[in-house]
């Protein structure tokens, strides 16, 4: 992936994410609100990102990025917007690195 793309994925996400977020009037004039959630999964985040799941477990280990939640003996880590943010712009960086 080149920089170029994966910039275009992050404002891909941003928009994506803002859209998400538009308030919906029904035809009785009722107001609902499309919400967001805060947080996303791992696997989530890796699929809005288009970065494969072992790549972003790295990058977000890396860089300190996400909050691990446990029930029992189940685990899952969940990131922020702005945690995606930072990621999708760590990995862009990395790539123009390499290239």
């Amino acid at each position: 992936m080149d920089r170029a793309s994966s910039t275009d994925i992050c404002k891909r996400t941003i928009a994506g994410v803002e859209e998400a977020d538009m308030v919906i009037v029904t035809p009785q004039e009722e107001v609902m609100n499309n919400q967001v959630p805060k947080y996303v999964t791992q696997g989530r985040a890796s699929f809005l990102l288009g970065i494969p799941e072992t790549e972003f477990r790295r990058i977000a280990k890396e860089s300190g990025l996400g909050h691990v939640e446990r029930a029992g003996s189940e685990e899952e880590t969940y990131f922020t917007y702005e945690e995606l943010q930072r990621i999708c712009k760590h990995a862009a960086h990395q790539m123009q690195a390499v290239h």
